[in-house]
């Protein structure tokens, strides 16, 4: 099994942490969470922890590539009345040490989000990690699960684990990424994953059904959310999606820490995607990325027009109920709006017919393409997030970081990062608007069109959104401090 090798350089109270999450960057990405665990363990291994990640080996994860090599043996993995015999490879392309369990019935296939056996793979996931752990010889001090996926390894720690001599010392922190995903299933799961079929309901979880995020969130020594407004919100009714009163009833609140960014991999001065590189002093250079843009989504050539961009999932949690509904009035001002992103079709229809609507103002691709995406970040001169609820954002800062200029919802992660330039002229980053309405969403726009017809005012708004520190150092060391807590918190309940 894998050797207790240390980070580099581990200062006299280095801790030892287990990252337990769906994806990870640069292996396997659908969304903002392979981000964060793609990043966020560098960072903590650069204050000298030793910090690991674990994933499901899914069948697009390049093994040569990413120099994937099988760990010393298989671990056996009880899934309901039988075991199976499961793999797990490791890696170090990415600096920090990667395992990836392997199951071909779980995840031999090329999409897993959404399969109708999801959750029965994520439990099965969970108890590879369990058992990985178990015949490891390196212990984790904190095992740092995300999301639902791993809220049952959570569970587990937390009921088995305590006698378990192995186990019992590993404390637990539990990231919410999205309290919307939580994981539902029928209680016959229960079996599948190990316990009575008639374990006890807890808080928030139906008769009849199982919710593996609540479950994960009941026995987590600690429980953090990836903003601090956002981690105020889900304890409210109108955003704690049936779970409010599960984290009110918490011994320890729910904590609040911003997600980072990696500033290596987002830098507009040396990133090779893009068609001409700037940086803050050099913002007219991002006039050729426009253009690019443009011309890649069949817009006309008109280098004054207000360019606006979106890269991101069609789904209703992002706005775009309340953006269509503002798209005729939009299009009457000197706009053009670039979208990039997939979801629900009914977004891919109503995009189209706008497309078909306004032919050369209106640019779509359904299609993600990284090289269209950081050419959008490089070029537009507003990026858009008009999101219904947003838990931290990452669009937000990559555009602050491209020097275009966000215009967002107050909600979830974008109000501890986007600072309203109408009502901070000396400090503003962006607008921002609260309620949520076709009419609010066009007044923000309007805000910034008046500012984008001066160019020094535009430009200084710009430079103090490239300027804006969202690397992850502060949130890195607030992470151990929260690791702290959970060791303390479990050395108490013990």
């Amino acid at each position: 099994m894998p050797s207790s090798r240390a980070a580099d350089n581990p200062p006299p109270t280095s801790l030892k942490v287990l990252f337990v999450a769906a994806e990870c960057t640069p292996f396997y990405k659908v969304g903002g969470l392979a981000d964060v665990i793609g990043s966020l363990p560098q960072a903590l291994r650069a204050l000298g922890h030793d910090v690991r990640v674990i994933i499901p080996r899914y069948r697009p994860i390049d093994a040569r590539k990413y120099g994937l090599k099988r760990v010393d043996r298989f671990i056996d993995v009880p899934a309901g009345a039988r075991s199976r015999t499961t793999e797990v490879l490791e890696s170090d392309f990415s600096g920090v040490p990667t395992y990836f369990v392997w199951d071909e019935r779980f995840f031999g296939r090329d999409t897993v989000y959404g399969q109708p056996d999801e959750v029965m793979a994520y439990l099965f996931f969970s108890r590879a990690v369990i058992e990985f752990l178990r015949a490891s010889d390196w212990t984790p001090d904190v095992l740092h699960a995300h999301d639902w996926h791993t809220g049952a390894a959570v569970m587990y720690l937390a009921l088995r684990g305590r006698r378990d001599a192995k186990l019992k010392s590993i404390a637990s922190v539990l990231t919410i990424h999205n309290l919307l995903y939580q994981g539902l299933s029928g209680d016959a799961l229960f079996r599948f994953a190990g316990y009575s079929a008639t374990l006890p309901h807890i808080l928030g979880e139906k008769p009849g059904t199982a919710n593996w995020l609540a479950r994960g969130l009941t026995y987590a020594d600690i429980v953090n959310a990836v903003s601090p407004n956002y981690a105020r919100q889900i304890l409210t009714r109108e955003f704690g999606e049936g779970l409010q009163d599960l984290l009110q009833t918490r011994r320890e609140p729910v904590a609040g820490i911003l997600n980072g960014l990696d500033q290596i991999e987002w830098n507009p001065q040396t990133d090779q995607l893009l068609t001409e590189r700037f940086a803050a002093t050099s913002l007219k250079k991002r006039a050729a990325n426009k253009r690019a843009v443009q011309t890649l989504l069949g817009l006309k050539h008109k280098p004054r027009a207000l360019l606006i961009g979106m890269v991101t999932r069609l789904y209703d949690q992002k706005g775009f109920d309340i953006l269509l509904a503002a798209a005729d009035r939009l299009m009457e001002r000197d706009v053009q709006l670039v979208i990039l992103g997939s979801g629900d079709e009914k977004y891919h229809a109503a995009l189209r017919a706008l497309v078909e609507k306004y032919p050369g103002r209106v640019g779509v691709d359904h299609n993600f393409n990284e090289s269209l995406a950081r050419q959008i970040y490089g070029g537009c001169d507003v990026f858009l997030m008009p999101s219904n609820f947003e838990p931290c954002g990452l669009g937000q800062l990559i555009a602050m970081r491209y020097g275009a200029v966000p215009v967002v919802r107050a909600t979830g992660g974008l109000v501890d990062t986007v600072s309203d330039a109408g009502r901070s002229p000396q400090r503003g980053t962006g607008f921002v608007f609260k309620p949520y309405t076709p009419a609010a969403l066009l007044g923000a726009i309007d805000r910034a069109a008046a500012a984008y017809a001066d160019p020094d005012r535009w430009s200084a708004i710009q430079q103090r959104g490239m300027a804006a520190d969202f690397s992850w150092q502060v949130s890195a060391q607030q992470y151990v401090d929260l690791y702290r807590t959970a060791s303390e918190v479990h050395r108490t309940a013990r």
